[in-house]
């Protein structure tokens, strides 16, 4: 009903004739996602259309023709459904048109800036906020981290610190603590150190340099003004500001 739509009376709730998605696709195109876990019954209808550009909709009797660009997206390997039979071989050849190959994010970390960048456009004017600058010590962080749900993962991480940093900069600290642990693990032997860039607003490096020393502290003002030789209050004072969780 949902690909090839029905006709009114057609089961129980079918209360008035609907349109399918591949009727509403006529002259456009018709995206399926995820066609991996299509229905082995399923898949059947969907080779029918696809030989003759035709199809009846559920209940009906009728012949409806669609010419409609067909575009398939899955993250299962479809040859290896073929071989354990979870996907018909006569759709899989049928479907195997132009192949686009998209490599997970990890493998291709250089599109993480840009893509952090876009997003952060994107929801700082659908929320109407400040877009957030992110630090490097978070671009770092960024990167180190695998990403296993790919860039929808990325772009739910990009919408809350573009909500919690409106106007700010973005650290470390701001991100999810799973990211905080990969960029751990992977440079443990710098994670005192950092780099100072000379082209940004003094407060900007100061609030990086008081939340890398928070963060090496779990929090810890005392010890954390103890590491910098300065005074608690001064903590005290730019944590107050960067909105850290301390004791």
């Amino acid at each position: 009903s949902e690909l090839f739509g029905h006709e009114r009376g057609a089961f129980t709730g079918a209360r008035e004739r609907v349109r399918g998605k591949i009727e509403a696709s006529a002259g456009g195109t018709l995206f399926l996602d995820e066609i991996g876990e299509m229905p082995i019954g399923a898949q059947a209808k969907l080779l029918r259309f696809l030989e003759n550009r035709r199809f009846m909709r559920v209940g009906g009797s009728k012949k409806i023709t669609v010419d409609a660009r067909l575009v398939c997206a899955t993250l299962d390997a479809l040859e290896e459904q073929v071989q354990q039979g979870k996907f018909r071989a006569d759709l899989f050849y049928r479907i195997q048109g132009i192949t686009l190959v998209v490599p997970p994010l990890r493998q291709r970390r250089a599109d993480i800036g840009p893509l952090v960048r876009r997003f952060i456009a994107d929801f700082a004017e659908r929320h109407d906020v400040a877009p957030p600058r992110v630090g490097r010590s978070a671009s770092a962080a960024l990167r180190a981290y695998d990403w296993p749900g790919n860039v929808r993962e990325l772009r739910n991480v990009v919408e809350m610190v573009t909500l919690l940093r409106a106007g700010r900069v973005v650290r470390a600290a701001d991100l999810p603590e799973v990211i905080q642990r990969a960029a751990r693990s992977l440079h443990p032997a710098t994670a005192e150190a950092m780099e100072v860039r000379l082209d940004r607003p003094l407060d900007e490096t100061i609030d990086e340099i008081v939340s890398r020393a928070l963060e090496l502290e779990s929090g810890n003002r005392s010890r954390a003004a103890r590491r910098l030789g300065v005074s608690l209050r001064t903590i005290q004072r730019y944590a107050s500001r960067l909105r850290v969780s301390v004791h």
